[in-house]
Order: structure tokens, then sequence, then C-alpha cells
């Protein structure tokens, strides 16, 4: 079966200010670099729909969520900011709620079985949100609430969240500790923004703070380690990824020294874990990547991996 691509066009209005580098143009580099790499045949597109308050308060709380419709702007070229990193244009509250909605509809499509995987290309970005606040250049935590909707609308009992941004998702660390259906994989560049993750003690959260220059061999090793036995263990019905690739040696934003074979490996154990244990369903959502040309060649692997071509 095609892998299901879920984006929206609100997803490309988010601005958040010139040479802000989380920016439309990293949506069109993913775009180009499917169709040179001849992946873009291999895809079923889909529109994501707007997650709904309900869908949204699975996560959030009520009164922050409220917050964002509120701070909001109606006209153009105003922005309201909601950390120093993070602001709102007049377009920013569907782009939110269409991300949410794509990770939603990304789960409901590997649950029906119409698609083995989906890849989800939005922004804003969602794992530094939390419960009640934004920050890190996300507003709604994407791969939270879809993992919520597969526990609660499709009655799953295990769902594992992989997070290989170089920055630790902490939004998403806040919103599930504890909730033991979720098993947290979360690897990070430590100490390092937003500077938490190292002591946490949760016991359904494996976290991974690696040291500056951390590459290819040592996150291999790193992995192989920490979490894979854990993830066979907790045999998860369905999987999920934070997929941030700005741990790329040619990223800017971090210090690791990952290339796009690096992503591939990691991608491919996921993809072969999700064989094993969930029917091979994996929903993976866009989190962080800044350097426009290494972030599409590493979506390309990513996505050739989760298709099972490479």
């Amino acid at each position: 079966m095609n892998l299901a691509f879920i984006s929206h066009p609100s997803c490309r209005e988010h601005r958040m200010g010139a040479h802000h580098p989380e920016c439309p143009e990293r949506l069109y580099a993913i775009q180009d670099r499917l169709i040179a790499a001849g992946l873009e045949m291999l895809l079923t597109h889909y529109d994501a729909p707007a997650a709904s308050i309900e869908q949204l308060a699975r996560a959030h709380d009520r009164a922050y969520i409220q917050m964002i419709h509120d701070a909001a702007p109606q006209a153009e070229d105003v922005l309201t900011w909601i950390d120093g990193d993070t602001a709102l244009n007049k377009h920013s509250l569907a782009a939110a709620l269409h991300a949410a909605g794509a990770a939603i509809l990304g789960v409901d499509l590997v649950m029906s079985e119409r698609h083995h995987a989906a890849f989800c290309a939005i922004r804003p970005p969602g794992h530094h949100a939390g419960r009640a606040k934004g920050s890190g250049f996300c507003i709604f935590n994407n791969v939270a609430i879809g993992a919520l909707h597969a526990l609660d609308a499709h009655g799953l009992e295990r769902v594992a969240i992989i997070d290989f941004d170089v920055h630790h998702g902490d939004g998403t660390e806040e919103i599930i500790s504890g909730d033991e259906r979720i098993l947290l994989c979360s690897s990070f560049q430590h100490p390092f923004y937003p500077g938490s993750g190292a002591d946490t003690q949760a016991p359904n959260i494996i976290n991974l703070p690696l040291p500056r220059l951390t590459d290819g061999a040592a996150y291999k090793a790193a992995v192989e380690t920490a979490w894979l036995p854990r993830l066979d263990d907790f045999a998860p019905q369905l999987i999920l990824i934070s997929a941030g690739f700005d741990g790329h040696i040619e990223d800017d934003m971090a210090h690791f020294n990952l290339r796009e074979a690096d992503y591939g490996w990691i991608t491919r154990e996921i993809h072969q874990l999700a064989r094993r244990h969930s029917q091979e369903r994996v929903v993976s959502c866009l989190e962080g990547g800044y350097v426009l040309s290494a972030l599409g060649r590493c979506i390309s692997t990513h996505i050739d991996e989760l298709i099972g071509h490479a």
C-alpha cells in the first residue's frame, strides 16, 4: 500500500517573521525532494482536517486552547508572540488546528488499514507544547494528541512515541508522564535547549541525553542498548514518531553529527519494530530540521524506509 502523506495549505501560511528558521520553505523543500527522488508516485495525499476542541483537550488545558484562539491575530502582517521563539499570524491558528488534525487522521488511516504508515508534513511542530503552554515554535502537541486519540477513540492499550529530534520534547513528556499506556523514547542533545530531560524519573519514559558531536555510531549504540529491548517488551500496538532532523551534521540549530543514513537506520528499526508488534502501523509527524537541503534528503530517506523500498 502507498504511504499516506498528510498536510494542509494553511501549514504553508503560518509565518513567524522574516528569517525565522521554522518557515514555510521547509514544506516546499520536502515536496521538491520527494519529486526528485521518485517517491511522489508512492504517496497518497490527504488534506488534514482541523482538530476539534475535544480532541485538543485530551492533551491541553481548555483555558490554554481558548487563549490560543483569543490570541490569534485577525489582520495580515500582525504577529502575536506566545513565547520568545513562537508567534501567531493570521493563519497560525488554522495551521495549528490542521497540524494536530493531521496526526489524528494519520492514526485513523493506519487503524482502518487503508495505509500501513502515514507521514504528516505539518507545521507548526508540536513536541515542545505542554498542557498549558506553547514554546520552541510549537503551539499544540501533535504527536501527543494523536497518541491519546489512538487510545481513546480506537481503544488501543499500548502506544509508543519515538522522538529523535535533537531537542528534548519537554511538552510531550509533561503530557504523557505517568501514563503507562504510552511509552516515550526520546533522544536529544544535552545540555541544550530546553535544558530538560536528563533527570526524568517517570517509568514510561526512556530519555537518551547525548553529548554534542554525537555521531551515527554513538547514536546507534545508545538506541540499541536503551530503546530497542524496552520497545520489544512493551509491544506497542501503534508507533508515532516525532520526526526531527535537526541533528543532521549540516543543521546549525544544534551540534549532532548525524547524516541521512543514520535517520534511515532509526526509521528502519522503527519499521521493523512495527512489523513485529503493531501490524506495521506507524504515524510520523514532522518536528525540527532547518537546513532545507538536508531536511529534504532526510525526509526522502525517512519516507523511503517507512514505505519499505530502501
